[in-house]
Order: C-alpha cells, then structure tokens, then sequence
C-alpha cells in the first residue's frame, strides 16, 4: 500500500510491499551519520560506509562522519548470515523515517543492504534542500531468485563493467549475477590447468582468477549472489581452439567471429572428454562458493554428431536413440561431476530430461511453457523468456512478464512454490561495453520490480514515471548508462557540434538482436560506432511527447501546457533537418541517417498542422490525413537499423484528427 501523491516523488523501485507516510521529514546536512547498533558485522559496516560516501556524492554534501555526531540512520541487524548470500535467506526489512532520525531493522545482512538502498532512492531535494520524508516501510521479496544475465563471452566486459553493473543491481535489490563466461567467440577465465583454453580461446581479453575471486567477493559485498556459466557441450568453438581433440571432429579449429549457432560439439563418447571436464570443474568450481553451476546446455546441433560413425556406435551400446538423448546422457555424467564438488546443477531448458535428478534448476528462455513444465515435473526454474534486454524491447513489456502468468497459471500452489524468480539476459552481440549499460539500465529495474514487488503491483504509468527518476539515481551508483550517450554521438560528429545529431537520436530507438541480425552481417570484429549503436531502447523525451498528445487529444482546450510542449519540440523536429544534412555531409557515420533526418522534419511539420487543427476545432483535410498516414505506415518499418520513435506521438493526434 502506497499514496499516489507519496508513489511521485520520490520514486522508489522496486516498490515496497507497505509504505506509510507520515508528517514531516529528516533533513540531511553535513552532520549525517549512519552507524550499525546491532551486534558487530565488519562487512555491513563497510557497506554503510560505502552507502554515506555515495550519499554524499548524491547529494554534494560533506558526510564525514564526525566522531561526536548522532547517528541519524541507525541499523539494527538481528544476525549478519551466511558468509555468502545464500538462496532463500531472510531479505525483509523495515523502515521508520522521522524528523528526529531514521531506523533501519532486518533480520540479516541482506536485508539491511536492501534497507539502505530504498533510504538512497527516498533522498529528495526539496526548498529545504535534500530531505528523507517520514515514512514508515516494510518489505520483503515475492521471489528468491531475481537476477542479471551478463555475457562477457561474445563481446569482452572489463573488471570495471561488471562492477559498475554489480552496484547498480544492489540499488535494484537484484542478487544473482549469472555471468556468462565460454562461448564459441571466446573463453574468459584463466585456466592455470588448461591455459590453453585462455591463451587461444579469448584473443587475450580473459579474468585472471584473482580478478574472479574480486568480483566474487564484490558481489558478495553487496548481497548478490555470483553463478558462473561454462556453456557445454555447444557453444564450444573457443574451448576447442587450444584443445581440439575435445571435439567430434578433429579440427583444426578458429575462435568464432561470426555470430548465431555453430555445428562444434564437445565429444560425449570419448572418456576423454569427462575426465577433461572433471579437472576443469574441480578447478573451476574453487573460484565460485555458490552452491549453482550454470552449464548452458542451450542450442546443441546435432549434424556432427548424427555423422559420426564413432558417435553413433557409441548411442547404439548405450541405446541412445537420439541427439536428445546423448545430450541427456551427457548431462547426466556432468550433474555427477559437479555433484562430487558440491555444486547443483542449471541449465537452459533443453537440459529438462526426466533421466536428470530432481535438484537441478532449469532456466527457461524458450517460453512460460517450458518452465511450467519443469514445475510439474519435479524441478526447480527460473524464467529469462520475455527479460532479454538485447531484444531492446519496451520496459512495458517486459514489466508485463511474470514468472508465475501464462501456462504458470495452472500449476498447483507446490508446483508454483518450484519456480524461483526470474532472471534478465543481455547477451553481447550487439553489446560491447561502451554500451552495455545503457541496454541493460533503466529497463532492468522494471523487472526487478517485477521479481521484488507484490503481483499486483501493475500499474505502467507508475512504472515508468518512478523508473526514470530512478534511472537518473542510479548515475550515482556509477553505472554509465546515461554518461556514454554524449561521448558516442560527439564520435559521430568528428568534433563538430552535436546537437543536430542530438535532437535525432533522441527521437529514434535501437534495434534488438533479431532486426540487427537480419539487417546485416556483423562480426564479432564489427566496429559499434554508428547511431544504432548509440541510440536507446527506449525514447524518454518520444514517451514524454506520446502522453502530452494524449491529453491534447483528450482535451484540446484544457491542455496548454501539453499543447506548449509538444508545439515546442515539433518546431525543432521541423527546423533540424537544414542543420543536419549540412552536419552529414561531413561525417561518413551520418551518411546513412539523412533520409531519417527528412522523415523527423516532416513529422515535425505534420505535428504542426494537427496542433493547429485541433485548437482551432477544425479537423484537417481527409486529403492530409491520408497522406500523412501513409508517410506514416512508411515511416514506422525500420531504417539505418532504426525504429523513428518520432511517429508515435504524431500519430496519436493523426487519429484524432479522422
């Protein structure tokens, strides 16, 4: 329960499951002090120290945490838990915000670092300067299992990428990072067993295992939890380069530059093959204490193995009758490997076999069906079908996929109990780290509302107006997903001004995986410099305009301020284009975009004479409203790999206008 005008400002996400505001609020000055005042905890202490210098910079205030200061925010933590965030532990907490001071209460660690993240996201600047209204909140998670899929396999990620994202999914109360580290374009851990994997496999960009044992520990700093996924048997391309005897065929083998599926598969009938697998586990397995294992398992072609003479003969002495049942069988041997190290086995969901034991997880990412099926069958599962990011899809969209709707609805209450959460996929096709975070934030905080909030929590509107604010916020966490903008488009340029390019891009949105691909051939090697690569997934200024059209269309008098706005930014759409093209001319990397740039300026113009129009209470020629839905329909399919957002709000008042 939440007031409408308290769901405003300010804008918590995820929303907690009780909020209740009260009189008055806590004014933050220099003299801000947050102390734990439970039992000792060396490793929460230092998170509220990391909680006050990021506060500090939020709000440009000098927190130093004088000696002889009050604390204002005091943490009460029942018992710190586990070493490492645990599956199913305790996350709830409460909040009480007054004039006088804040308290912050959980039952453990993880719920305390919750607590301080919705304490940041609460900050306000009012006439008083930065204030914490008087609130009283308490809160927990629908879902155990709310996480981030990061592939630093296809296009490299630094150290510094995935810690960034790492603080940004704590200020979401996200807490498994599902790091996607093989795949056919490159293997990224050091092997100190099998250097050959890193040595060949990755063009030399791969984490050292000190590097892994920081991100680890960074994780666990911020209550997330870190599972590791080696993709076998498919998906192998880079492994097989330094170990080519590994394969179903004898190779020789190259790293993959080429994205979509490659026929190389790991060899299941060579005794080879497990021995190879059981010293890289029990290698691999040392570096990441948490108890899940992610194999892949995903999109395994069968050609090699269905040519294979010495395969086949092996299928026939274990009466395998098909791919599906060697992959099986081959499953099946690497669940007892990792068993023997104390690790349970995850897989995609052509891994659901029911040869495979019951304490698997299955993640499914080819619909609601697989995982409903999982369910009733015995397993555990977790949902990423309709939260893949690189799909560049709507927050909206996703924001409507729930792990426990669609086929979930029929399962009984012990079946549903079987399905864990969700987790978000930003595979890196099309990513590289210059803007991976823009692909992934702020969409993910919608699906981490998703996973956190109560189902009943729905309301669209809502989402978007707190997700941009929290958007904003969490820059302060130092995810870049909004600082990498400028710097790309000024690329574009050459230096020149960039405000015609600017007033573009920010009417345009990128493509997803599935139009890249079919657009073009693209390697691994492709330079990510264009404004498909720079533009967003989503347009806040275009979203902003649609719901001003909105409310012109509704009330064409009683609307002003809309009618100022979007008058304002038709006019710029319609004066643009001079200035662009003369901008293009210079630039290689605009050539492309000039037939966008006219489509922009016409809209603008049509805007113009429907504004006009609806004012005056005078619908516009049958003439105009056809032609300008034609231009319309033409302007909506995808140009330079780009959707023109743009056309949205014209076509709101276009219809209005019939």
């Amino acid at each position: 329960m939440i007031s409408s005008a308290f769901a405003a400002t300010p804008a918590l996400m995820p929303l907690p499951v009780t909020v209740r505001p009260a009189t008055g609020k806590l004014t933050l000055d220099a003299t801000f002090k947050a102390a734990l005042v439970s039992a000792p905890d060396a490793r929460l202490d230092a998170a509220i120290g990391r909680f006050v210098v990021r506060l500090s910079r939020q709000t440009g205030i000098p927190m130093l945490g004088l000696k002889e200061a009050t604390p204002k925010l005091r943490i009460e933590c029942a018992r710190p838990g586990s070493d490492y965030p645990t599956l199913g532990e305790d996350e709830s907490y409460t909040l009480d915000v007054t004039p006088e001071g804040a308290l912050l209460k959980a039952p453990t660690r993880a719920g305390a670092l919750h607590g301080l993240e919705t304490f940041a996201q609460l900050v306000t600047l009012t006439q008083d300067g930065f204030v914490v209204p008087s609130v009283h909140i308490e809160d927990n998670p629908r879902f155990p299992w709310r996480g981030l899929m990061m592939d630093s396999a296809r296009h490299w990620m630094p150290l510094e990428v995935v810690k960034r994202n790492l603080d940004a999914m704590a200020a979401v109360k996200l807490n498994v990072f599902h790091w996607h580290l093989s795949e056919d374009q490159g293997f990224r851990v050091e092997s100190k067993r099998f250097p050959m994997l890193h040595q060949e496999g990755s063009d030399g960009l791969f984490y050292t295992q000190d590097d892994i044992r920081g991100v680890v520990a960074y994780a666990r700093d911020r209550g997330i939890r870190v599972v590791p996924e080696f993709d076998i048997p498919g998906h192998t391309q880079a492994w097989l380069v330094g170990y080519p005897e590994l394969g179903t065929n004898p190779g020789p083998y190259e790293i993959g530059r080429k994205w979509g599926v490659y026929e190389n598969v790991l060899d299941p009938s060579r005794e080879e093959t497990y021995a190879f697998l059981d010293a890289f586990f029990e290698e691999m397995t040392a570096l990441f204490p948490d108890p899940y294992f992610h194999i892949g398992g995903d999109e395994v072609v069968a050609k090699q193995w269905n040519a294979s003479a010495r395969v086949q003969a092996f299928a026939k002495q274990n009466n395998l009758k098909d791919a599906h049942a060697i992959q099986a069988y081959f499953n099946q041997r690497v669940q007892k490997l990792l068993t023997r190290r104390g690790k349970i086995l995850i897989g995609w969901d052509e891994v659901l076999h029911p040869d495979l034991p019951k304490d698997i997880v299955v993640q499914s990412w080819r619909g609601q069906k697989s995982l409903a099926d999982a369910a009733t069958q015995g397993y555990r599962g977790i949902l990423s079908f309709g939260y893949y990011l690189d799909h560049l899809s709507t927050a909206a969209f996703h924001y409507a996929v729930d792990p426990l709707s669609g086929d979930a609805d029929r399962l009984a209450p012990a079946e549903k109990a079987r399905i864990l959460g969700g987790e978000m996929c930003m595979w890196a096709e099309y990513t590289t780290s210059e803007m991976v975070d823009s692909r992934i934030w702020p969409r993910a905080a919608a699906v981490a509302e998703r996973l956190w909030s109560p189902a009943a929590t729905r309301d669209v509107d809502s989402m978007y107006a707190r997700m941009e604010a929290v958007s904003r916020g969490l820059e302060w966490t130092g995810v870049q997903h909004r600082a990498n903008y400028a710097p790309m488009l000024e690329r574009m340029t050459g230096g020149r001004p960039t405000e015609p390019l600017r007033v573009l891009a920010d009417a345009v949105e990128g493509l997803g995986l599935g139009p890249r691909a079919r657009a073009g051939k693209y390697t691994s090697l492709t330079p990510m410099n264009r404004l498909a690569d720079a533009a967003r997934p989503e347009s806040e200024s275009v979203r902003a305009l649609e719901l001003a059209a909105a409310k012109v269309v509704a009330d064409p008098k009683g609307s002003p301020t809309e009618a100022a706005l979007l008058r304002r930014e038709f006019a710029r759409w319609a004066a643009n284009d001079a200035r662009f093209q003369e901008l293009a001319a210079e630039s290689p990397l605009l050539m492309e975009l000039k037939p966008l740039s006219r489509d922009l300026a016409a809209l603008g113009d049509a805007g113009l004479k429907l504004l006009d129009a609806l004012e005056k209470g005078q619908p516009p020629a049958a003439a105009f409203v056809a032609g300008q839905t034609k231009e319309i329909t033409r302007m909506e399919k995808p140009a330079a790999e780009l959707n023109l957002a743009a056309t949205r709000p014209v076509k709101l008042l276009l219809k209005a206008g019939k």
